[in-house]
């Protein structure tokens, strides 16, 4: 079984960094697309980043230039790197990837269980 383990969240002050990092491990054939999304309270989940498995990136808008997602795909770790953090960055973050756990299985989708991230001063 597929599990995504996500750490790195926490509270930082307004300007601030954190890293996000999203391990995925189990069964695993081959990973494709890797992501991050995030929920603010009372609005919906929405993308922040997404990596191909060859390295193309996109952004959302709202983080472009602060934000920078890469990957280890000999670790299958996907990381988020937050720069210049602000308020309206708080959000419970969560890891996705599309994953194939045999050479015989469909592509899966997948996703941690989210970790929290407060920008406040």
């Amino acid at each position: 079984q597929v599990q995504l383990v996500e750490s790195g969240g926490g509270l930082v002050q307004p300007g601030g960094s954190l890293r996000l990092s999203c391990a995925a491990s189990g069964s695993i054939f081959s990973i494709n697309a890797m992501g991050w999304y995030r929920q603010a309270p009372g609005k919906e989940r929405m993308l922040v980043a997404t990596i191909s498995s060859g390295g193309s990136t996109n952004y959302a808008d709202s983080v472009k230039g602060r934000f920078t997602i890469s990957r280890d795909n000999a670790k299958n770790t996907v990381y988020l790197q937050m720069n210049s953090l602000k308020h309206e960055d708080t959000a419970v973050y969560y890891c996705n990837a599309n994953i194939r756990e045999t050479i015989w299985s469909v592509i899966g989708d997948y996703w941690g269980q989210g970790t929290q991230v407060t920008v406040s001063s």
